[in-house]
């Protein structure tokens, strides 16, 4: 089973992320912090923290924290949407 380091990850976020913004930063040696923000004017949409990790990543972990920011951040969009519209 291929790992992946913590920078290989964070680049791959990025990519996924595109064209929002995404900084992933290691809190502590078994803690990750995820922010998303929107890349135009820096605007934090979603931060993560307290991501459980370890010093490599299997595919299956850089997909499944994929899913759950992509969850999390439509649920903060789709609440904003809901205070906006009100």
């Amino acid at each position: 089973m291929t790992r992946l380091t913590f920078m290989r990850v964070r680049d791959l976020l990025k990519q996924h992320f595109h064209p929002l913004g995404c900084e992933a930063v290691l809190e502590s040696p078994n803690s990750l912090l995820v922010r998303v923000y929107d890349s135009t004017n820096d605007e934090t949409l979603l931060t993560v923290t307290g991501i459980a990790c370890s010093s490599s990543f299997s595919d299956a972990e850089v997909q499944r924290l994929i899913g759950t920011i992509e969850s999390d951040l439509e649920l903060v969009q789709s609440q904003g949407k809901r205070t906006r519209d009100k």
